[in-house]
């Protein structure tokens, strides 16, 4: 007789027993394999399996004249962008909707799980200030780069407790956290990051995909991973090569991670293209984070050594000519402090990028805020940062941003936001070359509770450029 059978039929035996006794026993009315497992949220099961299902869907609609662009910093991996006007308007509109599928059973080595994330984006953007050379009209783009349609975004397969195997197609274990500034504007380096921070950009394109990975939590707040990841070989074929070749194949990934009250730090590894026998290119990136009483101090590095560049796509703007390959060694470091105190917040950042190879130079940048609590749900922030180029030939640009936030609290569920600021520097490149700009915006915020989320944002800038945009998005699990 299966556990379940017997101690449903017990409670059911007991009620029977005494009015009063079976009153106090509805806690026990319901037990199944998702109980059992710990599991909750959403969820259907069976004798054996639990399946989770959660999902969500958001939705994004832009509209004005933004998408002319001009560069407003030079750093090493591509160039700091704002809007200029061109006149006509243009928009886009994008809907992303996900699904997620886990199902878990227990097993002798510990929870046995089968997951299957769904995807779909839906993308049109129209430029009106581009015109289609051969037709003549207006460009307009579907999806623009997305994947378009209903798409496996995850498939695997894993299995244990403390020690987790894990096969198939889903994100990569690299740990690249502990690294973003804590300034409120950033730092213009740090902004080209993927979910910024230090590194290159795109530097997760080698990263996931299929793979098979162990983690294993030892206890004590630390924990270590190994993996082989992008086994399928990367869609993307930058930065490594100018095409997919098989050499671009394979990532060895390698992780150490702690978390304690007060420090959190990690190390990652990563060696790239080593299907075919030979390691084409490695990487490293750390980071830690420590909490002392009102202060906060983080420190991040990575390196990236023996990267291929296509000229035309990355290093164009630093002087190689188009089509031309470039190896670099890239080393980017970042330090960032904040202090909390009754009515205000400080905040301290610096970052440094070393490039050498074939062409070699160093940028660096500075940045801070202060953040000054006005009334309970009010509060202003100040921040400021600065841009250097460091090659040679732009030796010159430079770029320095001010800005002015306003955050009120209106109720409980509605935010309002206002900002203005300028850029300012030899790097600024507009219609009129050298010109500042100077920009504002105003947005409200929307959140009444049930996973519901709803914002409105306006912009407009001294270059003519204004932008409207809407959001909205509920996710559930």
């Amino acid at each position: 007789m299966k556990l379940k059978s017997l101690i449903l039929g017990s409670v059911a035996a007991a009620g029977l027993s005494t009015a009063g006794f079976a009153a106090d026993l509805g806690v026990l009315t319901s037990l199944d394999v998702c109980d059992e497992l710990g599991l909750s949220g959403l969820t259907i099961s069976s004798d054996t399996n639990c399946l989770q299902i959660s999902g969500g869907v958001s939705y994004e609609f832009n509209w004005g004249d933004f998408r002319t662009e001009a560069t407003v910093a030079r750093t090493h991996d591509s160039n700091r962008a704002v809007s200029i006007g061109n006149a006509p308007t243009d928009w886009n509109s994008k809907v992303e909707a996900w699904l997620k599928f886990v199902g878990t059973a227990s097993s002798d080595f510990g929870p046995a799980k089968a997951v299957i994330k769904l995807k779909s984006i839906e993308f049109t953007r129209v430029n009106r200030g581009e015109l289609d050379a051969v037709a003549g009209v207006d460009t307009v783009v579907d999806n623009d780069g997305e994947r378009d349609g209903v798409y496996i975004d995850e498939a695997y397969v894993s299995i244990g407790d403390s020690t987790v195997i894990m096969a198939g197609k889903k994100g990569s274990i690299a740990n690249l956290g502990d690294d973003e500034p804590f300034n409120y504007l950033g730092l213009f380096g740090s902004d080209g990051i993927d979910g910024k921070g230090v590194g290159i950009d795109g530097d997760t394109t080698y990263l996931g995909g299929h793979v098979i990975q162990v983690v294993s939590d030892l206890g004590n707040g630390v924990s270590v991973g190994v993996g082989l990841e992008n086994l399928n070989g990367s869609s993307d074929p930058l930065p490594l090569s100018a095409a997919n070749a098989p050499f671009t194949h394979g990532t060895l990934v390698g992780v150490v991670s702690y978390a304690g009250e007060n420090l959190t730090a990690h190390l990652t590894g990563a060696a790239f293209g080593i299907l075919d026998g030979t390691v084409e290119s490695w990487a490293v990136h750390a980071g830690a984070t420590g909490t002392f009483d009102a202060f906060k101090v983080r420190g991040a590095i990575a390196y990236w050594d023996n990267v291929k560049f296509n000229g035309q796509t990355a290093l164009g703007r630093k002087g190689i000519a188009a089509g031309v390959f470039g190896e670099q060694d890239l080393l980017n470091a970042l330090v960032s402090v904040e202090g909390t105190f009754d009515l205000f917040k400080i905040a301290l950042s610096g970052e440094v990028a070393s490039v050498s190879g074939a062409v070699s130079y160093t940028d660096f940048g500075v940045g801070g805020s202060i953040g000054v609590t006005v009334t309970e749900g009010v509060s202003i922030n100040l921040g400021a940062r600065y841009f250097q180029d460091g090659l040679a030939v732009d030796a010159s640009d430079d770029t320095f941003q001010v800005s002015a936030q306003l955050v009120a609290a209106v109720t409980e569920t509605l935010k309002v936001t206002g900002e203005i600021g300028g850029y300012f520097g030899d790097a600024v490149t507009t219609a009129t070359a050298g010109d500042n700009i100077y920009y504002g915006n105003v947005g409200l915020d929307w959140a009444p509770g049930g996973g519901f989320t709803s914002s409105v944002k306006g912009e407009v800038n001294s270059e003519s450029a204004y932008k409207v945009t809407f959001k909205a998005a509920k996710s559930f699990e």
